[in-house]
């Protein structure tokens, strides 16, 4: 775990560099957020995420998809490789202009963690109330 958190700041730190970055707003926090959720889910350490990473990240994201669905993602994200994709794809997909599929639901997921949802039965209202 180590090692790999020292790759990908070494990968973060390339970015902090590039100057088609450097207009990002906020990158050093953006970047270890990035790093946090990306090694959450790199679950065989090896740097890649590969299909099955993907299916149970987006399983546990409630967004399951199909086989076809998934490698159709990885190639839109990855530079390459139809199975896997890197630190470094992931980190062009959330900071590149491009609208990915991949970066709007991880969005969606943050989002979603923000929002604490009532509880207990809903006030009442009186019928001059309702529309």
């Amino acid at each position: 775990k180590a090692q790999q958190e020292e790759r990908l700041e070494g990968i973060n730190k390339q970015f902090l560099d590039d100057p088609k970055y450097s207009n990002d707003e906020d990158l050093p926090s953006k970047l270890e957020a990035f790093k946090v959720k990306y090694m959450e889910f790199d679950l065989n350490g090896n740097g890649d995420i590969d299909i099955m990473s993907l299916k149970r990240m987006l399983e546990k994201l409630g967004v399951p998809k199909t086989h076809l669905e998934l490698k159709r993602l990885i190639r839109e994200v990855s530079s390459g490789s139809e199975e896997t994709f890197s630190y470094s794809d992931f980190l062009r997909m959330m900071l590149g202009k491009r609208s990915a599929i991949l970066r709007m639901i991880l969005m969606y997921e943050e989002k979603n963690k923000e929002h604490k949802r009532p509880t207990g039965p809903p006030a009442k209202k009186a019928i001059s109330e309702l529309p």
